[in-house]
């Protein structure tokens, strides 16, 4: 795909009964209603460049463990990991062994696939398509007619430019900078704050690296770092239910359309900042967020949550790098809804 031609948020084309900037249709080929969304903004070109930045011999992992949340969350399971032995399978009397898991894949290191929070009003998940439980059940992937993230599979999995903005470290180094010691240079993800484009755009040049059509913009906050050993601290601020992230609001989503980025990460329960605002600055329910509807189910952006980024942010601050080859691949499976990255910084 020639990534020049892609249009602005703007001049967008229509889409019937849709708000300006729906990109239903953008991607489709050959008559066929798109499944990847802006993956497919990961040329030949995005994906030779992304290599390039793998010159140090350097790997880092992104994953939290899948048993990293330090407290039960409703309606999400803990994983149950149970190991066997060989014999106990009834597989062989060889000495060896199995396990197996059972998980929640909202739980921990994620991907939301393009069928996880639809566009509300209609209840459409991107590209204008209908998702049923029969739709999801189908037998294999190329029967699987939703946007899920099986279909990666197909496309040799995520291999792309990651740019880390590492805000936390960027926010408390102001902090600093303007003579705050103690507790109170600290920026805390637990403290609500709502990371702008404008934000994004001023880390960014002072890690010294610029944003190009096709990367991941992976945004740390610090959250994982706070909730695998909660404190009393952490789930009293836990009560007042903030968490910080990107900016809900329609400026955040026309920057992010027009950076054209094939996906979007972060260390964040959500990416974007909880909870939503209305446009008046009082708070929202979660049925109001905005980025989710706009990014997942308008756009066909995947969003990465929970991430594991303090080792990253460790080495890019003592190398002073802050852009990586990225890769990821998903869970292989049908229907897949969400699934652990099994991500790698590799510089």
């Amino acid at each position: 795909m020639d990534i020049s031609k892609i249009p602005d948020f703007e001049n967008l084309p229509e889409v019937k009964d849709m708000p300006q900037g729906c990109a239903w249709g953008v991607f489709d080929k050959d008559g066929k209603k798109d499944l990847l969304g802006t993956i497919n903004i990961v040329t030949q070109d995005v994906l030779k460049g992304a290599c390039a930045e793998a010159k140090d011999g350097v790997s880092i992992s992104l994953n939290w463990p899948l048993n990293a949340m330090g407290f039960p969350l409703p309606g999400r399971i803990p994983p149950n990991h149970k190991q066997m032995t060989l014999k106990e399978a009834g597989l062989s009397d060889g000495a060896g062994w199995d396990d197996e898991i059972h998980f929640n894949t909202q739980l921990s290191s994620q991907w939301d696939s393009l069928v996880h929070w639809h566009h509300q009003p209609t209840g459409l998940a991107y590209n204008g398509i209908s998702v049923t439980k029969e739709g999801l059940a189908a037998a294999t992937t190329e029967a699987n007619q939703t946007p899920t993230l099986d279909h990666w599979h197909a496309a040799g999995g995520l291999v792309s430019r990651g740019v880390l903005i590492d805000f936390k470290e960027w926010a408390e180094k102001k902090a600093r900078g303007e003579g705050k010691t103690g507790d109170d240079a600290i920026v805390h993800p637990l403290d609500g704050h709502r990371i702008t484009a404008d934000e994004i755009e001023t880390i960014a040049k002072d890690q010294g690296v610029e944003f190009r059509p096709g990367d991941v913009l992976i945004v740390r906050t610090g959250l994982t770092e706070y909730l695998q050993t909660p404190t009393p601290e952490v789930f009293a601020k836990l009560q007042g239910r903030k968490v910080s992230g990107m900016d809900g609001t329609m400026s955040s989503v026309k920057w992010l359309w027009n950076k054209h980025f094939a996906a979007v990460a972060g260390d964040a329960w959500a990416f974007e900042a909880l909870p939503p605002v209305k446009e008046d600055g009082s708070e929202a329910g979660i049925s109001d967020l905005v980025l989710h509807p706009w990014l997942l189910a308008m756009f066909g952006m995947p969003i990465g949550e929970l991430w594991d980024l303090r080792a990253l942010s460790a080495h890019c601050k003592a190398t002073g790098r802050y852009s990586f080859m990225l890769t990821s691949a998903p869970l292989n499976i049908p229907g897949l809804i969400g699934s652990p990255p099994n991500a790698l910084a590799i510089f």
